[in-house]
């Protein structure tokens, strides 16, 4: 039996680590616990890691775009795994954004400056067990974006391994391997430079003595393990993984070697351990069997798909993770069964609310949003440009305010604060715009004017109408969904759309 198989794991001086696993994640009840904990010990405070993070023996949550976000991270640990990457942040959007301590959450943001996005959320739970994943083809800017975030996450794993056109187009991912010195520099700069342990992810190549020898390469530069995904560049997940190239790998390196890519062959949580096996590994990477169904992790076996959904989804609500990444990871998990009824109707909704009360958990979801918003939680109806030049310390030339017509100060505006969800209009005749245009018509009163405003990434716009101006406070991400904002406060204004109806829907919270 393998070391992944038993659950114990070894370290680098020897001695053997049982149960690797590690404690459950908590209820519903008890993330709220912990929570109420974290403020009473000051979250956000740093303090040092209780051990430096150990790659041997370990089951790992692999680096998914979209997908490793903190709800999916937290019950993969809950079912079992022992790490958790988070998807692939790039440098750039690290540096462009801020530190926030989240009180009401009990997590650590870290937030883009130009539209308040939360580009990485991480909580206590996690933090001796969540290694971020960074794109970079730049070892300065690397460790700067590392420095950032190295109090917050146990490792910092550099991604040599994407062969999409963004990552190799900006010298980043895949493209590092035909850099073998770039690469290098980069992980030499950060094992330098960092407090917490570097690891990298590569991909084979076509050769299998040209793959060792620059993983041996790699090793050279202190880094604490390396990542081996078993296809090259141009293979895809309908190629056959090489794992005899893996095992190569492994048999060369001294350091722990993870191996990646056979979601094909793995159903059960046994089918980890013979893939340890076959590729000589000393730990086991899962992306898309995980992505499917994340309780694969599970010793006792997988559970129902319909129970991880909810499981997954009370933490979404928990964590107050965004509603359009919430649905491209249970669109993931649904898989062919998005053509059932249900899932039809899963692929209508838009707000996490709406994907909530598929699974009966509408009531529940609301509630948390209204205590959260009762506790000040700045979520996306609350970011605005002057949150967020007040929060952020790095901003050093924010971009001048744009204002809207003098002889109309906004205090004179019909303002209300709507949402514009596109998947309550399926056709152009039930736009808000639309609607108010015909409107406008059949009481003669002339063509609706929209002037939007734009400050960073957030846009907000103005509906003027027969002398009248109509707004929504709420910043949107796209000029479109502005206008739209605006005309629905002026259709609700005058009598066109009912209050109840906007609240009913989640419009309004």
């Amino acid at each position: 039996m393998t070391a992944i198989e038993d659950g114990s794991s070894t370290t680098g001086s020897g001695e053997k680590n049982v149960d690797s696993c590690g404690p459950s994640a908590p209820s519903a009840e008890g993330r709220l616990q912990d929570v109420a904990e974290a403020k009473a010990n000051g979250i956000g405070e740093v303090r040092p890691h209780v051990n430096r993070l150990s790659y041997s023996g370990k089951t790992i949550l692999a680096p998914m775009v979209r997908v490793g976000t903190l709800p999916m991270r937290l019950l993969a640990l809950e079912f079992g795994a022992d790490i958790v990457y988070s998807e692939e942040l790039i440098d750039w959007k690290l540096l462009r954004s801020f530190r926030r301590v989240n009180e009401v959450l009990g997590t650590i943001d870290f937030v883009d400056e130009t539209d308040g996005t939360i580009v990485f959320r991480t909580c206590a739970r996690e933090r001796e067990q969540v290694v971020l994943q960074m794109g970079t083809s730049d070892p300065q800017r690397a460790l700067k974006a590392g420095k950032l975030v190295e109090n917050d996450v146990a490792g910092i794993d550099i991604n040599m391994g994407c062969p999409k056109e963004f990552s190799v187009k900006g010298g980043m991912g895949v493209a590092l391997m035909a850099d073998l010195a770039k690469a290098k520099n980069i992980l030499r700069t950060l094992v330098n430079g960092l407090r917490c342990p570097v690891t990298c992810k590569v991909r084979v190549l076509s050769d299998i003595d040209a793959t060792v020898a620059v993983c041996q390469s790699l090793a050279e530069t202190g880094i604490s393990a390396i990542g081996v995904h078993g296809r090259t560049r141009d293979e895809r997940p309908q190629h056959s993984n090489r794992n005899h190239y893996i095992k190569a790998v492994a048999k060369a390196l001294s350091i722990p070697v993870i191996a990646n890519g056979g979601s094909k062959e793995i159903e059960c949580f046994e089918d980890i351990g013979k893939f340890c096996t076959e590729t000589g590994c000393s730990s086991v990477m899962i992306a898309r069997a995980a992505e499917w169904n994340v309780s694969i992790f599970r010793r006792n076996g997988r559970l129902p798909l319909d129970e991880v959904i909810k499981k997954y989804l009370v933490l979404s609500v928990d964590f107050d993770n965004n509603g359009s990444n919430t649905k491209y990871c249970v669109q993931n998990m649904l898989r062919e069964l998005q053509e059932t009824p249900r899932g039809k109707l899963f692929l209508e909704a838009q707000t996490l609310e709406q994907i909530c009360a598929i699974w009966d958990l509408g009531d529940y979801c609301r509630k948390r949003q209204l205590e959260f918003k009762a506790s000040g939680l700045l979520g996306r109806r609350e970011v605005c440009p002057q949150v967020l030049r007040q929060e952020s310390s790095d901003i050093q030339s924010p971009l001048k305010k744009m204002k809207f017509d003098d002889h109309c100060p906004p205090d004179d505006i019909v303002t209300m604060k709507v949402a514009y969800l596109r998947s309550l209009y399926p056709s152009d005749n039930d736009l808000p715009k639309t609607r108010v245009l015909a409107w406008s018509r059949s009481q003669k009163l002339g063509m609706p004017v929209y002037k939007t405003v734009q400050e960073g990434k957030l846009f907000q716009s103005v509906l003027t109408l027969s002398g009248k101006q109509y707004t929504s406070s709420m910043w949107e991400k796209n000029k479109r969904w502005a206008e739209q904002g605006a005309a629905l406060v002026c259709l609700c204004s005058v009598g066109q759309v009912d209050l109840a109806t906007l609240k009913a829907d989640g419009s309004i919270l």
